[in-house]
């Protein structure tokens, strides 16, 4: 299995136009990952460093946000706002796109799709403006979002307040904005989801840091008692390769409707009927509807608990406690969110009506259902049925690694791994982008990542 492995990936490098995809893919990862590193000056980047290192295993809210930016937060770096915002501005788009009726039938036009992604380039810079101006007065009054902070001013020179809140709005909109154009770069002339992989870059970047937390757990050191056993060890690896298991699964599973195509006749020549089938994904939508759902959920508390403190407001207050990460309000309305964007994804991607189209025009159809509106119908309920069981599978290994923390004293860091947003999303971009490579392997009529030559359950 190793064997097949090298020889697959030596493959790669066999064929041209793969090779330099990969390359070209590496190479402005590792222009992302140097995003996270360069400090926006002004910024007591060592006192910063400190905070995160102290604060390492509470996690919270501040915590996930570190790691879907890579940790270009607690560097203090231009790419500290990550793609966030960029994500932000894509799912009101589509919310948008599915109620307005002009931007409905502008994504439907030649062109259109273009324009639209124009639009959101353009909101993407808004979003920027208004949250990078959040993060610098945040950063000129640390103690409003950083909990616990007793590490003096986070701004250096505050004699020239105005200039350092300039700055830091547009070299953290550059930041995004440079990250937007990288992943829309490795989308059309790498390999594999531009953002996507920005996102997991980043995740993967912190996996260092879980495992020196993980040591800590086991192996504390001299003089200090260990708080977990050999037992809770082997229960946590078997949990992982079993929530890994389950992930990959549910990731490639789909529901196979059966296709029949009539006999039919083109000139002199009579093409007799075939028999084929529809691969309907169980998990549609993939990773996003938990980016989503985490994008959006990132600032609406810190926002109310700095509304609630400025102004002494109790009722927002009351809001940002009820959102607090890993609170019941914070869970329900996070699951919610992802059982929402599940079928949502669904409805903006996937059209039945144009499906059935397409069959009856083919002159095919599925056996026992009638073509046309019949067809249609059919498989929005199927879709329907089968997002409900992705969606509930999403929303579990969501919210999973939180609860694990609670009930095993694990801290953030580890369980993160074991389970829930991370996981979902390293697992489901990695298989993403081994379909594409596969793809381009076996079009070259090379062995892709089976020997066989097919991933079970993708083709």
């Amino acid at each position: 299995m190793l064997g097949n492995l090298v020889q697959t990936f030596t493959n790669c490098f066999k064929i041209p136009e793969l090779k330099s995809r990969i390359l070209f893919t590496v190479m402005l990862l590792a222009i992302a990952r140097l995003i996270a590193f360069v400090h926006v000056p002004g910024l007591n980047v060592e006192a910063l460093g400190k905070f995160f290192d102290s604060h390492a295993g509470t996690g919270g809210m501040l915590g996930m946000y570190n790691l879907f930016t890579g940790e270009a937060m607690s560097h203090g770096a231009v790419g500290a706002l990550g793609i966030m915002p960029y994500i932000s501005a894509t799912i009101i788009l589509q919310l948008l796109t599915a109620v307005i009726p002009t931007l409905s039938k502008l994504a439907r036009e030649d062109g259109g799709r273009v324009k639209i992604v124009q639009y959101g380039r353009y909101l993407t810079v808004g979003l920027c403006l208004v949250q990078g101006g959040m993060m610098a007065l945040s950063w000129e009054n640390p103690q409003t979002i950083f909990q616990g902070w007793n590490y003096g001013d986070l701004v250096l020179h505050k004699d020239y307040i105005w200039w350092y809140r300039v700055q830091t709005v547009i070299l953290l909109t550059t930041g995004t904005m440079l990250l937007m154009w990288l992943g829309e770069q490795i989308t059309d002339r790498g390999i594999g989801n531009g953002v996507s992989l920005l996102i997991t870059i980043g995740i993967i970047a912190a996996l260092p840091g879980a495992v020196g937390q993980l040591k800590e757990m086991f192996w504390p050191g001299e003089g200090i008692e260990r708080t977990h056993g050999l037992m809770e060890a082997v229960a946590m690896i078997v949990m992982m390769f079993l929530v890994v298991g389950v992930t990959v699964a549910v990731t490639l599973g789909q529901r196979k409707i059966p296709v029949q195509y009539a006999q039919r006749a083109v000139g002199r020549k009579i093409y007799a009927g075939q028999s084929s089938f529809m691969p309907l994904r169980v998990n549609y939508s993939g990773v996003m509807p938990v980016i989503f759902a985490a994008a959006i959920l990132m600032f609406p508390q810190k926002l109310l608990s700095m509304i609630g403190a400025r102004f002494n407001l109790k009722f927002f207050n009351d809001l940002a406690y009820l959102l607090n990460y890993g609170s019941i309000g914070y869970l329900t309305l996070y699951g919610l969110m992802i059982l929402f964007f599940s079928y949502f994804w669904v409805a903006t991607q996937f059209n039945e009506i144009q499906v059935a189209d397409d069959l009856k025009k083919n002159g095919g159809y599925i056996p026992g259902v009638r073509p046309g509106q019949p067809t249609s119908e059919f498989l929005h309920n199927t879709m329907s049925r089968i997002t409900l069981a992705g969606a509930i599978f999403l929303t579990a290994i969501a919210i999973f690694p939180i609860l694990l923390g609670e009930w095993l004293k694990i801290p953030p860091g580890v369980s993160h791994f074991f389970g829930g947003t991370s996981l979902l999303i390293i697992v489901g971009v990695m298989l993403d982008t081994m379909r594409q490579v596969e793809a381009h392997l076996l079009m070259r009529h090379y062995d892709g990542f089976l020997k066989k030559g097919k991933m079970r359950g993708r083709f």
